[in-house]
């Protein structure tokens, strides 16, 4: 006898082991895995409004709590990347391109003795994890800072505090309210000031089990109209997303600033325009990251980044890493 994955099932094995438990006698075929049967759990990274420019950089939810040998299986919702990543306990967070190090096949087991990473994830794609160990699991994103979970493994003797149901709708209430939140948000900056361009807005939240990330990645007033000789500044409010402020050819490497760019006395980088054709390239603009005991005072973060046009024309430019997002403006320089 062999029963499928169904809401049933959770609830069918705890009757189970508390029969056993009271004293009942077991029969062997039903304390055969093929009756008390693992469960693939279901969680959501990300999501998105319709447009792509609000991104809820979370794990829906972010905090579970499984038996031993139950998978998770997760399913991206969002243009935006993400990778689906444990870490080793005390590990230092790698670049995503470099992995922990590398990637491991969907379905492979964490326990704690190796990293587990999918590698980049992008919308409807789909990876999983096994659990075969109890413990408290630290689930990261290794393309953003702020984009944690927690997977909590129990022996199968324990009683489970939910079914997927309440998993489902709890995800589908932080998804509802946060996008909400982010949208206020960009009403708020658009409504702002117009003297420069806000690049990306965002906030962080968090639960017991781990943070998230609302981020919009729009240029706020993005289209500007100036003369010839003066110069627009753009400032990146978002407190993790990076973004980037680019003219002409996108580099193959986004992170540096191009080698026409200068820094001005109070830290912002600055860059002359002289052309619709120019190349400049801002490099990534974002805040630094916070204060890390054991480890050097990171460099103030560079936050603003500012362009003087010397000639009259069209000036479109675009955020490097969102603009299939959506993140472009342009800037009509008037004589």
């Amino acid at each position: 006898m062999r029963l499928g994955n169904s809401k049933f099932m959770p609830v069918l094995k705890q009757k189970l082991i508390r029969l056993c438990t009271l004293g009942f006698v077991c029969a062997p075929l039903l304390l055969t895995p093929a009756l008390v049967q693992a469960q693939d759990w279901r969680v959501q990274v990300g999501a998105q409004s319709h447009d792509k420019g609000q991104q809820l950089i979370a794990f829906l939810p972010n905090e579970l709590w499984i038996h031993a040998g139950d998978s998770v299986s997760f399913t991206v919702a969002t243009d935006e990347p993400h990778t689906v990543t444990f870490l080793t306990p005390g590990q230092l967070r790698p670049p995503f391109p470099v992995g922990c190090p590398g990637t491991t096949s969907s379905g492979s087991p964490e326990d704690g003795s190796s990293c587990v990473n999918s590698g980049t994830l992008t919308k409807g794609q789909k990876y999983s994890v096994t659990f075969p160990t109890p413990g408290d699991y630290k689930l990261v994103c290794l393309y953003h800072q702020n984009h944690t979970a927690m997977i909590h493994v129990l022996a199968l003797s324990a009683k489970l505090p939910h079914l997927q149901a309440f998993y489902s709708a709890e995800a589908a209430d932080m998804e509802r309210d946060m996008l909400s939140s982010a949208g206020h948000m960009m009403d708020q900056d658009m409504d702002g000031s117009t003297d420069g361009v806000t690049a990306g807005t965002g906030v962080i939240t968090a639960t017991g089990g781990g943070s998230d990330t609302l981020s919009v990645m729009r240029f706020m007033h993005p289209d500007k109209i100036v003369r010839v000789g003066e110069t627009v500044e753009w400032t990146n409010d978002d407190p993790i997303t990076p973004h980037t402020i680019t003219f002409g050819v996108e580099p193959a490497n986004p992170m540096p600033p191009s080698a026409n760019v200068t820094m001005d006395p109070d830290g912002a980088l600055h860059a002359t325009v002289s052309s619709p054709t120019d190349s400049v390239h801002s490099g990534f603009i974002a805040a630094a990251a916070q204060d890390q005991i054991g480890s050097p005072q990171p460099p103030p973060g560079v936050t603003r980044f500012r362009v003087t046009f010397t000639r009259p024309g069209v000036y479109p430019y675009k955020c490097a890493l969102h603009d299939g997002l959506g993140m472009l403006g342009r800037v009509i320089v008037l004589p």
